[in-house]
C-alpha cells in the first residue's frame, strides 16, 4: 500500500482517558460506549479494542453489518436500529450481539423467530425510535428477556423542561418489566447528573473529543488530529488570487502552500478563509476557496516548509464547530476514507 499524503493521527491514550472520565461521571452505573458508523469515523474496531481493554463492556452500533464486523472481538453489542427480517438469521445466530428492538413489529418478530436476549427502545419524547411507555404498561414486553430497556434524550445538551419530563417518563417504567438494566443518558446527558444515568450510559461524541457540556470542557481531550502533506509551495505576486472563482487575492507577495485536503475529504468549503493549519506552534491560515482535493494555505510565517513535509489541521471539535457552523458529530463523521488512520 502506498501512504496516502493526507493521514489522521489518533491518540488512542486520550480515547481511553475520555472513556474514564465519563465512567467516573456516570458513578456506579456502568459505562458503554457508542461505536457506530465506523467508531465515529476513526476505525470501529480499534475503537471497540481499545476501550475493551480499559474496562468497556457494551458497545453500540446502528446496523447488523457494523455489529458483524466486531464479532469476532468477544465483546456485547446492541444493535440500536433493532431487527428486521433481513437480519433475522444473522441475529439468530449470534452470540454476543443482541438487537435494540425499536417497534411492536420488531418484538413480534423477534418472539416469533424464538430470539433470546434483546435490548428494547422506549420513546420518551424524542419521536425518533422506540416504543411507547403506554406499550410497556399494557404487558408488550412480558415474557421477553430484555437484558436493557433504554431510552433516548431528545435535548441533553441544552437546559429544558424536556430532559426531566423524559427522565420521569423512563423513570415510570423501572419494576413494569424484567429488563435487568435501564439505560437512558448519551453523552450530555451524563453530564446532566446521577439522575440520569440509571444503570448504564451510552456515551458518543465525547469519547472521541466532543465537549457537548460545559462540564466536559476541561475534562475531554482531543482524539482526532488530521495531518496533511504539502505538495507545492509557491509565491503568489501582490495582485494575483487564488483558487476558484478568485476569492483571495495577495494584498503583498505571498507564500503559499498547496496541500492534498478538500471537501472530498470532509474538509468542507465552510473552511474556505476560515479554516487554519499549524507547523508547530505557526499558524497557517486557509486562503481562498476550499476545492475537492486541494486546499491553500498561507505560509509567510513558516519559511523552512518544504514540499514533502506535513502541517497539522485545526481540528478541535468544540472550536472548529463554532468556525465552520456544523456540528461536532459532523465534523468527525465526515472525515473521508482518503486518510491513512494512524494510532497511537
Amino acid at each position: 500500500m502506498i501512504p496516502a499524503p493526507l493521514r489522521l493521527r489518533l491518540d488512542g491514550d486520550a480515547l481511553v482517558f475520555n472513556w474514564r472520565t465519563l465512567a467516573a461521571m456516570s458513578g456506579p452505573a456502568a459505562c458503554g460506549a457508542a461505536a457506530k458508523a465506523d467508531g465515529y469515523g476513526l476505525g470501529a474496531r480499534e475503537v471497540v479494542r481499545r476501550l475493551a481493554g480499559a474496562g468497556c463492556r457494551d458497545f453500540f452500533v446502528a446496523t447488523w453489518n457494523e455489529a458483524l464486523a466486531l464479532a469476532d472481538l468477544g465483546v456485547a453489542v446492541s444493535v440500536l436500529h433493532g431487527v428486521r427480517e433481513e437480519d433475522l438469521p444473522a441475529a439468530l445466530a449470534a452470540q454476543t450481539v443482541r438487537p435494540v428492538l425499536n417497534t411492536v413489529q420488531q418484538i413480534r418478530r423477534w418472539r416469533e423467530a424464538g430470539g433470546g436476549a434483546c435490548d428494547v427502545m422506549v420513546d420518551t419524547g424524542m419521536n425518533r425510535l422506540g416504543i411507547r411507555p403506554e406499550d410497556v404498561a399494557a404487558g408488550l414486553l412480558d415474557g421477553l428477556a430484555v437484558e436493557t430497556l433504554m431510552s433516548h434524550l431528545a435535548c441533553a445538551d441544552e437546559d429544558v423542561p424536556l430532559n426531566a419530563a423524559q427522565r420521569e417518563r423512563f423513570a415510570a417504567l423501572a419494576g413494569r418489566t424484567a429488563a435487568k438494566r435501564m439505560s437512558l443518558a448519551n453523552s450530555a446527558g451524563i453530564a446532566l447528573g446521577a439522575d440520569y444515568a440509571f444503570d448504564l450510559t451510552r456515551p458518543g461524541i465525547s469519547l472521541y473529543g466532543g465537549v457537548q457540556a460545559p462540564a466536559f470542557a476541561e475534562r475531554i481531550r482531543q482524539v482526532v488530529f488530521p495531518q496533511v502533506q504539502l505538495l507545492q509551495r509557491r509565491l503568489v505576486p501582490a495582485g494575483q488570487s487564488v483558487g476558484y472563482n478568485a476569492t483571495w487575492t495577495a494584498p503583498a507577495d505571498t507564500e503559499v502552500g498547496i496541500v492534498n485536503l478538500g471537501y472530498a475529504d470532509g474538509y468542507l468549503r465552510c473552511f474556505s478563509d476560515t479554516g487554519v493549519a499549524w507547523a508547530g506552534d505557526i499558524e497557517l491560515p486557509v486562503i481562498g476557496r476550499v476545492s475537492m482535493d486541494l486546499t491553500a494555505l498561507d505560509m509567510s510565517g513558516a519559511p523552512d516548509l518544504a514540499e514533502g513535509d506535513w502541517v497539522t489541521i485545526d481540528y478541535g471539535l468544540p472550536r472548529t464547530a463554532a468556525r465552520s457552523g456544523l456540528s461536532q458529530y459532523e465534523l468527525i463523521t465526515g472525515l473521508g476514507a482518503r486518510f491513512d488512520r494512524l494510532w497511537e
